[in-house]
């Protein structure tokens, strides 16, 4: 799955190779960043799982994730160098998603975002996502709830 994206970035599938790089992304991104053993894990063991990658001369600026069960499609993770932010890198990375689940048998998609992070849940509101539910205190790091947001068609 290689796609050229508006802004001279490209969307792959992620690879073993690109761990170091998506590592790099993660530990900009989030106060507790998930483990290489969980990307690895994610990438050799887990026959659900699905992660693509968005390149720019060369260099991993982003990635997302899901699992896809039955007809359903679970974001686990979006992060954008914070320097890449505002340039529609995340919203191509979740529209990739998106278009990847159709590929692979989901007709609705789910996922969970910081109750706080109002421009993440701008975005996706505008891909047609809606809140349905809070989460309480989902984040281990600081207990904050999590926004559970639905989209019922894909």
């Amino acid at each position: 799955m290689e796609q050229r994206a508006e802004d001279d970035f490209t969307i792959e599938t992620m690879k073993v190779k690109d761990l170091d790089e998506v590592m790099e992304v993660e530990r900009h991104c989030f106060k507790t960043p998930w483990s290489r053993y969980s990307f690895m894990c994610e990438l050799t063991d887990n026959q659900f799982a699905h992660y693509i990658i968005a390149r720019h001369n060369g260099k991993i600026i982003g990635y997302a994730g899901m699992w896809i069960i039955l007809d359903e499609a679970h974001v686990t993770n979006i992060g954008v160098l914070p320097e890449y932010r505002g340039k529609g890198v995340g919203e191509t990375l979740m529209r990739s998603l998106m278009a990847l689940a159709k590929t692979e048998g989901a007709n609705k998609m789910t996922l969970e975002v910081r109750k706080s992070n109002y421009i993440a849940q701008n975005l996706y509101s505008k891909l047609g996502f809606e809140p349905i539910g809070i989460r309480r205190g989902y984040y281990i790091d600081d207990g904050e709830d999590a926004v559970i947001m639905w989209k019922d068609s894909l």
